[in-house]
């Protein structure tokens, strides 16, 4: 879960949980005035309606009931033996009325909350020796929540809900920018700065970042000119070496032996040179089964076994000259560690495409396969055998990684090495695959 989800949903838990307890509060200490206020209404309306009864001509008491009834809404009836009724629920406001009410008009008074079927807030009382019931209109005693205070409180809990997005909104959104621009930087694209606003800690935080990202960024660019500046000043002797050697007139496979470590100091070098260039290489449209024959056609040429499967892909944007140096340090480290042949297939799923490199050589153990991607990293059993900075494979990583790609390398089906270089295309899904 992510933080501004994190954050919302505990501010909204927050807030709802205050709303509820804040309405509960407020029934649990309203119920006491407006018990004792409808408790006191009730024992009047007995009292007055007695006393209305009792004082009133007996041949009009009739037309006083119905004008009660049309007034106040009140009902009275004598009480008989067959009558019907319904105890009051079990609701703590009327169990607060009836108490009070008994309290101020007698313990022999009786309550129902229906008269042989009749709703209403139903209330005994005594005259001489008769035992009457006057029924209160049931609303009384009904909480007054109706549409207008839910819409209210609809309203109050949307405009706090609101609030509680802006407030995770604000948290959450240097904190994403933060993750993508470390996810930048891991990737070797270049740093963009954070904007430093927002509270002190975000503030504090996007400098310390902006800092960090300025000082590796300056570490990498002084680290690529002193590797360029050893490798192209190493280079100039190396080639008078060669010279020398070629014009000495010494023994001519003492000669060879010399000439080949020197070609290899020299590939070293290359690779030294490749490294610090790094992959600032602008893209184009380019065909990368074309790459790929190039590369083979170039192995061809000085004989060595390499072959190549055509994906058929569309043209789409990537360095060339990067992509191509990156698909020859992988066709070198099979020839050099597995042998011929070698095999270059083209395929692509998606927005990625994939130059594998398949070998049968004895390959790389699972365990080792990251390592072997980070600079200056080689293989123990690969140590005594032929030589080589262990910059091939960090070489190939960036290049991928500037594509929006990656490398993999994967055990092979029948054994050896599936070397598989991923470039992210912007094609749709259904290019051909």
């Amino acid at each position: 879960m992510t933080l501004f989800a994190r954050s919302f949903l505990l501010f909204a838990a927050l807030i709802v949980t205050a709303v509820l307890a804040s309405f509960q509060i407020y029934r649990v200490y309203e119920r006491e005035p407006r018990s004792r206020e409808l408790a006191q209404q009730a024992v009047s309306t007995v009292n007055l309606t007695r006393a209305a009864l009792v004082n009133a001509d007996p041949f009009r008491r009739r037309e006083l009931l119905i004008e009660l009834n049309d007034a106040e809404g009140l009902r009275i009836y004598p009480a008989t033996a067959s009558e019907r009724l319904e105890p009051l629920p079990d609701d703590p406001l009327l169990s607060l009325v009836s108490q009070k009410t008994k309290a101020l008009s007698g313990p022999e008074t009786r309550f129902a909350y229906a008269r042989d079927g009749e709703e209403g807030f139903w209330v005994s009382f005594f005259i001489d020796s008769d035992e009457f019931w006057a029924m209160l209109p049931r609303e009384r005693f009904e909480p007054a929540f109706g549409l207008q205070w839910l819409g209210w409180g609809l309203a109050l809990l949307a405009i706090a809900l609101a609030g509680a997005w802006l407030i995770a909104s604000n948290l959450a959104r240097p904190l994403a920018a933060l993750r993508r621009a470390a996810g930048r930087l891991g990737r070797g694209q270049p740093h963009q700065p954070l904007p430093e606003e927002g509270a002190l800690e975000l503030r504090t935080l996007a400098a310390a970042f902006n800092r960090m990202a300025a000082d590796l960024q300056g570490m990498e660019r002084e680290r690529a000119m002193v590797l360029a500046g050893i490798s192209h000043d190493l280079r100039t002797p190396l080639s008078r070496l060669r010279l020398a050697l070629e014009m000495s007139g010494a023994e001519r496979g003492a000669a060879d032996a010399m000439i080949a470590d020197i070609d290899e100091i020299d590939a070293v070098i290359g690779q030294f040179l490749d490294f610090a260039r790094g992959s600032d290489e602008q893209k184009f449209e380019n065909d990368l089964d074309a790459v790929a024959a190039e590369v083979a056609e170039h192995y061809r040429r000085i004989n060595r076994k390499v072959s190549v499967a055509p994906g058929e892909l569309k043209p789409f944007r990537f360095a060339r000259l990067a992509v191509r140096r990156a698909i020859t340090n992988l066709v070198d480290n099979a020839l050099r560690y597995a042998g011929e042949p070698i095999e270059i297939r083209i395929s692509n799923s998606g927005d990625l495409a994939a130059v594998e490199i398949l070998d049968r050589g004895p390959g790389i153990p699972v365990s080792e396969a990251e390592r072997l991607k980070r600079p200056f990293t080689r293989l123990d059993a690969a140590r005594s055998g032929p030589g080589g900075a262990g910059l091939g494979l960090a070489i190939v990583e960036r290049i991928a990684q500037a594509h929006r790609g990656g490398l993999e390398l994967l055990p092979r089906e029948g054994g050896g090495l599936r070397a598989r270089l991923s470039l992210h295309t912007g094609l749709s899904t259904d290019a051909p695959a």
